[in-house]
Formats: C-alpha cells, sequence, structure tokens
C-alpha cells in the first residue's frame, strides 16, 4: 500500500494517475479539496498534517509514504501558518512513518530550499540549504523541513528526497499558482511581464522520476528534478503562439517592478485575488539559471520532455477543462 499526502494537489493528482497505471495499491490523504481524485479507483481519507493520529492512522499498512502536502506562499508575512505545516506537518510524517514502520518516505522539497548563489556555477545537490533567516518563509519552510528529513536519515529512516523546480503540468485541478499565471496569458489578460524567468518542469516527468526514485533510490538520496530554464517573455510568446494571441509586449526590470510591487499587492487585495507578482516571486525570477538533473538522468533515467510539449499539453487541458464546466 502507498499512501500519498497532498495527492489532490497537482503532482498529487498526476502521481495517483500514474501509480494507478502500474496498478498499485493507494490510499490518498486529503485535508479539503477532493477535485483531482473524483471517480478514481482508490482508498481516499481526510488527515490533517498537524493531527498525529490522523497520520498513524492513514500510516497504517502503508509500505512507501509520498510526502508531497505542503502550503505554498508568495507572501512574506505568514511564517507561522507556513512553518505549522511545511515544518511541523514534516516532523509529523516522519514520526507517523516511524510508528507505522513505513519502509520507505519519499519527500518533496523544493529548489528553493537552496542558497542560489554562486550564479555562474551550476546548482546541484550539492548545494547547501539556505540559512538565511530573512529569506521568504516558504523557502526558509522547505530548507528546514529537509533538513528534518535529512536527520532522521542519520537515525535509520529510509527516505529519499526530490528537488523539483517551476512544476507545470495537466491535471491541475485547482488550479495551480502557475495554472492560473498561464490562463491569464492565455486569455490576454496580462499586459506586461517583468524580466526574468524560472527553470520550467512537466509535472508528469516529476512524477515519472518519483516513481524512479521511490523504486531505486539509495536512502538518503536527492535528486533535483528541473527542466529547462525559460524567461517569462519566452513563455507568454510560446503561449501566444499556441493560443493565436499576441503576447505583451513590454517586459519591465526586476527592479521597477520591486519598487510598484506594493501598489500591486494593494490592488490585489482591493479585487480579492492574488497579486501578479510579489517579493519572493520577483526574488524566484533572479534565481540561479543553471540547475543540474543531472544525478537523477544518471541513476534515475530522468528525461525531461520539451518545453513546448508540456505548455501545448497544459494549455489542451485547461481547454478542455473550460469545455466541461
Amino acid at each position: 500500500m502507498i499512501a500519498i499526502t497532498g495527492a489532490s494537489g497537482l503532482v498529487g493528482g498526476n502521481l495517483v494517475r500514474a501509480l494507478l497505471a502500474q496498478q498499485r495499491p493507494l490510499r490518498a490523504l486529503v485535508h479539503h479539496d477532493r477535485r483531482a481524485l473524483q471517480g478514481l479507483p482508490l482508498d481516499i481519507v481526510t488527515a490533517d498534517l498537524n493531527d498525529p493520529d490522523s497520520l498513524t492512522s492513514a500510516f497504517q499498512g502503508v509500505d512507501v509514504v509520498y510526502h508531497l502536502a505542503s502550503t505554498i506562499s508568495i507572501g512574506l508575512n505568514n511564517w507561522q501558518d507556513i512553518q505549522r505545516v511545511n515544518v511541523e506537518g514534516t516532523r509529523n510524517v516522519i514520526a507517523a512513518c516511524r510508528k507505522c514502520h513505513v519502509r520507505r518516505l519519499v519527500y518533496f522539497s523544493s529548489i528553493h530550499a537552496y542558497q542560489q548563489a554562486p550564479f555562474d556555477q551550476a546548482l546541484d545537490e550539492s548545494r547547501p540549504l539556505l540559512t538565511d533567516q530573512d529569506a521568504a518563509p516558504y523557502e526558509r519552510s522547505k530548507a528546514a523541513a529537509e533538513r528534518l528529513v535529512r536527520q532522521a536519515v542519520s537515525q535509520g529512516l529510509d527516505a529519499v528526497t526530490l528537488i523539483p523546480t517551476a512544476i507545470i503540468g495537466p491535471n491541475d485541478f485547482r488550479p495551480s499558482y502557475l495554472g492560473q499565471a498561464l490562463q491569464l496569458l492565455a486569455r490576454g489578460h496580462i499586459p506586461a511581464l517583468v524580466r526574468g524567468g524560472y527553470d520550467w518542469v512537466d509535472v508528469r516527468d516529476v512524477v515519472q522520476g518519483a516513481i524512479a526514485a521511490e523504486q531505486h533510490a539509495q536512502p538518503g538520496s536527492r535528486y533535483i528534478l528541473s527542466g529547462q530554464w525559460r524567461s517569462l517573455m519566452d513563455f507568454a510568446r510560446l503561449t501566444a503562439r499556441l493560443c493565436g494571441r499576441h503576447a505583451p509586449l513590454v517586459a519591465v526590470p526586476v527592479w521597477l517592478a520591486d519598487l510598484v510591487q506594493p501598489l500591486m499587492a494593494k490592488l490585489a487585495r482591493i479585487n480579492g485575488a492574488q497579486p501578479l507578482y510579489t517579493r519572493p516571486m520577483l526574488a524566484a525570477m533572479r534565481s540561479n539559471r543553471h540547475i543540474s538533473h543531472a544525478r537523477a538522468a544518471a541513476e534515475l533515467d530522468y528525461k525531461p520532455r520539451p518545453f513546448e510539449e508540456t505548455l501545448r499539453d497544459t494549455l489542451d487541458w485547461f481547454e478542455e477543462q473550460a469545455r466541461r464546466a
């Protein structure tokens, strides 16, 4: 039996489908949202990362736990909420794995849990975790949680860690923040962009890398699952071409976006929407462009697909969901 925390998210929904295709018995742990799991033949249980008893109950008879659940934040002022879920929740997952004699824990970290500098050197699994207490809460929380996993490994827990970059792809039911941004671009609702970018990776490639790590990795292994770095302008131009629209023509410098960010945040609060850019997002756009998945390629046969294929498939999936609505 395999248990998956955060099974209703972008990665979780795709992981569930990939494991079901292998006819492996699954138990999906969810908090509230179940849209990504509707109609699928699996055991769905309600659990809370901050309720140890619910985790212990959910992990009974489980061989492998995939721990995906976390609070993803693009803000600066919610450390306590993020720490409670991402750090203390991971602590509780580790304890429940031990209590239930789970054979292997597969933990999902983040590329932003790692120090990005020096920028002229490739970022790989040897790069230190963040230590900057002024870093954004989400990044600090993922670094702290990964330290807990590493400590547990040193104490005998069989765990492997996956380190994805900016994930995008189909089966994005909520949708994710990047999925929302892609939909806005596809509709022509973003008039200007920022000069920056991300290393984009297809969620299906992340899932295949995760399954390979679960089945073949040595205890304590860590793997970066990255794709290709593309600027936001490249992202927008390709989206526009695939949708038959005009791409945004303006790309402002990051320093200028940083200056007007407080105004954008106020407008977003007035409109009841997510701001297009926040300071953590702007910092992420300036992160290391040279991210290496060489270890995953060598040890897991990891082969990320072309970015255009990912974008086309994701747009097609959103269009199909819109037709069904």
